[in-house]
């Protein structure tokens, strides 16, 4: 069955409610009660564990907008770390306005699948549905016979607004090159500008020819500024150029949800802020590129906390078909945004990227296998130690990359041998198991294609034909779906490394269906299922935490404290946020749940043999800690709140990524206003 209808397919329950003169005499009954749970911490009489309160009631700690399907989640853990806080469910709901206490809803909460575990949590669920509500205002849900409620949650049109802020900010705290003054960054992670010392960014050398200390002159090159792409201060091309495009097409979808005044140095200068980060990427991409057209694939930097405490030297891989193709393709959509700005100088420089994009397709197909393996010995022998994670693509991404750079350059001309390679290339990247989160980026620039006023009827059609009959099919399926499919009402068919992305790639599709399917129905029930993965990253989840980090400013009372980073390291004021220590800034999206998590095998290795690697206090130290969490759980609850470094390897489970970030910032524009 094709992935996307086999996530979503079965029927929907809903919450029984209550007349208005049951509200009345229910506020009336319980008035002290629920006055007392009003005025309470929501985490009052709940245990803790590893990750906190272990919550009852999980909800959307931000908000949720006024016309959108509301529901709350109740759970009783029956596998996992937090099963011996169970619980049964009272019959007497409310949802209550805040700080009153005013009763707005009454009911009893309907069994999630007639009362069986979910596998994926390990849980058992009810939900409490008040999509009705709609007046602006500041809400709990509460469980008046057992003494509990949920997190504070909002209602109203503008419920993410700062939510956005905080999650485009996050590029903004990975700027190199750049001072993060206390003004912009806030007091508490101000750093001087880092990797720009001598050797560093800016007299960047190639690790590919032997890292000369005295290199040639024309070998040592300029490649400051960029973005430190993860917890590593490495930057990829590739990967660079991805985040470009996605924070593009947030911005052209839903140029409402964005404004200009961030709080970064850029705000009130007349461009949204999101073009501005935007050009802040391009402009690291730009140096990357070589008088040939051609794009350097990788540039390595040293780390240290602060960033600016670091020392070592920079470096540089080779030019490479996939990057150059991604660069093409960044500097062709780009081109469009900056070339129609009334700015002169944003004027020129979108007429700039126009002929960049168009030298870097005609070297990249004039040279379309050439590979560099960083960090990688069995393939590229003297690479290891070049950044960390693999960039180089395989054959079906290096054709997906050429799709895409010619959308966008026949969007750009209009020139028919862009078109003639689209045409001729399509079918090899339709999905012939139907669409599916694992391609989203491939059906993204199918689909865009298929809108472009001069595409060919025929190829449109049968690309439409092709994927959006599914998309809409589960689309319409959805909400039917959940009341078997997943009680969080988010469902993914697997967890992985980042699986926080993974939501939001599911998510895509659905947005994919609203933006290219005719029919205003499908668009509605689309965006409805796509917003239900935001309300799982903002805390309807078995933690029922905030998967962004210290959001408090923002109103979440639970969310990330800790995530694994170069320079929020374990050990530093940064490393977790408590009432003495500020923690990581506001708005990260970290990896989230991750089955397949393991430690260094050194750490059961042998004394004395060819694994035992891990010797030294500090290490036997972290072999022997507690890992579970997030080891041995159901696959939504393999999380831990912990930064520690190897070999107990946390970046498997709370490391942020700009990928992670921009395919979030993407889901939640359609919501942001």
């Amino acid at each position: 069955m094709r992935y996307v209808a086999w996530c979503l397919a079965a029927s929907l329950l809903v919450c029984t409610s209550t007349s208005q003169a049951q509200v009345a005499e229910t506020d009336a009954q319980n008035r002290p009660i629920l006055s007392n749970l009003a005025a309470a911490d929501w985490k009052k009489n709940l245990a803790s564990g590893p990750n906190g309160p272990i919550p009852a009631i999980v909800v959307d700690q931000f908000g949720y907008p006024t016309k959108s399907r509301k529901v709350a989640v109740v759970r009783a853990p029956q596998v996992g770390y937090d099963s011996s806080a169970r619980f049964v469910p009272g019959q007497s709901y409310a949802l209550i306005e805040l700080p009153s206490g005013k009763v707005v809803k009454t009911g009893s909460p309907t069994v999630w699948n007639g009362g069986n575990t979910d596998q994926a949590s390990g849980d058992k669920a009810w939900w409490f549905d008040f999509s009705e509500i709609e007046a602006p205002g500041k809400y709990a849900v509460v469980d008046s016979e057992k003494g509990i409620r949920s997190a504070e949650f909002s209602i109203g049109e503008h419920v993410y607004k700062d939510v956005m802020k905080h999650a485009l900010r996050a590029f903004f705290y990975q700027r190199a090159g750049f001072e993060k003054k206390p003004e912009f960054a806030g007091k508490a992670w101000a750093d001087k500008a880092s990797h720009l010392s001598l050797g560093q960014d800016s007299e960047s050398r190639p690790w590919h020819e032997g890292r000369p200390s005295n290199a040639a002159k024309s070998l040592i090159k300029d490649l400051r500024g960029g973005w430190y792409d993860a917890g590593d201060y490495n930057k990829y091309t590739s990967w660079a150029a991805r985040y470009i495009i996605v924070l593009l097409h947030a911005y052209a979808e839903h140029p409402e949800a964005f404004s200009d005044d961030y709080g970064i140095p850029e705000s009130g200068n007349g461009l949204p802020d999101i073009l501005d980060e935007v050009k802040w990427g391009l402009d690291w991409l730009v140096r990357m590129q070589n008088s040939d057209g051609s794009l350097l694939c990788v540039q390595g930097l040293a780390s240290a906390s602060p960033p600016s405490d670091a020392r070592g030297n920079s470096y540089y891989g080779p030019p490479t078909t996939a990057a150059t193709l991604m660069g093409a393709a960044a500097f062709a959509y780009a081109s469009k945004f900056f070339a129609s700005r009334p700015e002169p100088n944003l004027k020129q420089y979108g007429d700039d990227l126009k002929t960049r994009a168009t030298a870097a397709w005609t070297w990249a197909t004039a040279n379309p296998n050439i590979l560099y393996y960083n960090n990688d010995e069995s393939k590229q022998p003297g690479s290891k130690g070049l950044a960390a994670g693999q960039q180089e693509m395989g054959e079906t991404d290096r054709l997906r990359a050429q799709f895409e750079a010619a959308t966008y350059l026949f969007e750009m001309t209009g020139e028919a041998q862009f078109k003639q390679f689209a045409d001729a290339n399509y079918g090899a990247l339709l999905p012939p198991w139907g669409p599916s989160m694992w391609e989203v980026d491939a059906l993204e620039s199918l689909l865009y294609y298929a809108r472009l006023p001069g595409a060919t009827p025929e190829v449109a059609k049968s690309i439409r034909e092709s994927l959006l009959a599914n998309l809409s099919r589960a689309s319409q399926a959805f909400q039917g779906s959940l009341a078997q499919a997943d009680p969080y009402r988010a469902p993914m068919k697997d967890y992985t490394w980042g699986s926080n992305k993974g939501k939001a790639m599911q998510a895509r599709l659905f947005q994919l269906a609203a933006l290219h399917d005719a029919d205003p129905g499908v668009s509605e029930t689309s965006l409805a299922a796509a917003l239900e993965y935001a309300h799982y990253i903002h805390g309807v989840n078995p933690l029922g935490l905030v998967y962004l980090t210290n959001m408090a400013l923002a109103g979440a009372s639970h969310s990330a404290t800790t995530m694994f980073h170069g320079w929020f390291v374990r050990g530093s004021r940064w490393q977790r946020v408590t009432d003495l220590l500020p923690g990581p800034p506001p708005g990260f999206l970290v990896g989230g749940p991750n089955p397949q998590f393991s430690v260094d095998a050194c750490c059961s290795a042998p004394i004395g043999s060819p694994g035992y690697r891990c010797y030294g206090a500090t290490m036997f130290s972290l072999c022997q800690r507690n890992l579970t969490p997030p080891s041995a759980q159901p696959p939504a609850k393999s999380y831990l709140q912990f930064n520690d470094p190897w070999p107990v390897n946390s970046w498997e489970i709370t490391e942020p990524s700009l990928h992670y970030q921009s395919f979030y910032v993407r889901l939640l524009a359609a919501f942001t206003r």
